[in-house]
């Protein structure tokens, strides 16, 4: 068939007619995903689970339907470049808010549209308490706002308004404040397409009317590890996991604190494990590190290289279970992630200690632990008499341990072994010692000193 000849064009003619028709009884498909919610290590991996489900079903638009605050600067960060790199076109819907780091992700976005009387705006990075963050941490938000913007053709200096109230725009930010959008002052600006009311609308904005809509519906999987992997929730279990191993090593025999903190190992690896950031090398990390605390306290006299390498492995794994290595591989994961994560685990390891040293005796007194710990003494004049009085007549006398003190053990006195307490320090199996008092049923004992 020659290509001038009539027959080859009815051919191709045939050819995209029946294309077009394909395609004409296939209605479109949008994939509608929520981000009604702090911006989070949760919230980015709901937004990368749906964004492969909707790229799995062939979509031809996703829509954010977005009210949000803001939240983590990192797992921002992590959702706009998910959504900078996606293929399918990507739309943001503000109904209500888009704050902070929510304004970084809706400007990721392809197109934006609003209802009225919504916001976008005020990306200054700031701490717990609301206070503006240096200036190092702002000049990295200037940077991928102004990015962002620059990639998906908007105004780069405007977005950078939104975090740096120095940025003086004439007719836009003149007040030497942060910049927030109204949905007019959006539109006006380049920032949003349209004032509209509602998904429909933006449906028939983006000339998709009758599109088939599928929503991501997160499992309750998906919520239990948003929870547990929020930041403020980690914070907590290492506390509690760090607490509860050194008042169990305070208070050996108790169970309750070692329970605790074993149930709070759990609930800080398994939501980090299903959720790809802790390795398996990661948690065996720990393991090691809590096996090597316990013969630091248990087996080993003193404190040395057992105890500190623990406490190393410990932090180490800790970290970096936050963070979202491949493996061995750290390149996806900037200095910033590793220092914040270091930064939280070292300082939940400080202030766990200083609770449990600052709450140990009260918490201990409490009514709740009352049951579980004997608080009165028997005095002699109340009509207590000590089931052993023959302990006091041990005063002075000279043995040998018969276990290592730390600083409890037992006492070899002649051919009967005691309980013993060694007064100041740890005292090894086998060393010579001298009775000095006696505390309840036990011999308190240090070394023998031989003139």
């Amino acid at each position: 068939m020659k290509l001038n000849s009539p027959l080859f064009f009815i051919v191709i003619g045939l050819i995209l007619i029946s294309a077009f028709a394909a395609n004409a009884g296939m209605p479109s498909k949008v994939y509608v995903i929520d981000v009604r919610e702090e911006i989070s290590p949760g919230m980015a991996r709901k937004l990368g689970k749906a964004l492969d489900e909707a790229q799995a079903q062939k979509v031809d638009l996703v829509i954010l339907n977005m009210n949000t605050y803001g939240g983590l600067l990192d797992a921002a960060d992590t959702m706009r470049t998910r959504l900078m790199n996606f293929p399918i076109p990507v739309v943001a819907f503000i109904n209500n808010n888009a704050a902070s780091a929510g304004a970084l992700i809706a400007i990721s976005c392809n197109r934006i549209y609003m209802t009225g009387g919504s916001s976008i705006g005020a990306a200054t990075v700031v701490n717990e308490s609301g206070e503006p963050l240096p200036d190092k941490y702002q000049s990295y938000m200037r940077s991928i706002m102004r990015s962002t913007a620059e990639k998906r053709g908007r105004d780069p200096i405007i977005a950078e308004a939104m975090v740096d109230p120095r940025t003086y725009i004439p007719g836009v930010n003149d007040s030497g404040k942060v910049l927030t959008f109204t949905t007019s002052e959006a539109i006006k600006n380049g920032f949003c397409e349209k004032q509209v009311s509602s998904i429909d609308e933006v449906l028939e904005a983006e000339q998709m009317v009758g599109a088939k809509q599928l929503r991501y519906e997160p499992t309750w999987v998906d919520n239990v590890i948003t929870f547990f992997t929020n930041p403020a929730v980690s914070g907590v279990l290492l506390l509690i996991i760090l607490g509860g191993i050194y008042f169990e090593l305070q208070t050996p025999g108790i169970g309750f604190p070692l329970l605790a903190a074993s149930i709070a190992a759990l609930l800080y690896f398994v939501p980090l494990y299903l959720d790809g950031m802790a390795a398996n090398w990661e948690i065996l990390l720990a393991i090691i590190g809590f096996v090597l605390l316990a013969i630091e306290f248990f087996v080993i006299p003193g404190f040395g290289i057992a105890g500190i390498s623990g406490i190393v492995l410990i932090v180490m794994a800790f970290a970096l279970s936050m963070v979202g290595n491949q493996g061995f591989d750290f390149s996806p994961v900037s200095s910033r992630e590793l220092t914040v994560a270091f930064a939280t685990v070292v300082i939940s390891m400080f202030v766990s200690v200083i609770l449990a040293f600052i709450t140990g005796r009260s918490l201990m007194r409490s009514a709740r632990f009352g049951k579980m710990v004997l608080q009165t003494t028997m005095e002699s004049g109340s009509g207590f008499v000590s089931t052993d009085a023959g302990l006091h007549s041990l005063i002075g006398s000279n043995g040998i341990t018969d276990t290592l003190l730390r600083p409890s053990g037992k006492v070899l006195i002649g051919a009967r072994i005691y309980d013993a307490v060694a007064d100041n320090a740890f005292i090894e199996k086998g060393i010579n010692v001298t009775v000095k008092s006696v505390s309840g049923q036990s011999l308190v004992v240090s070394k023998k000193i031989d003139l």
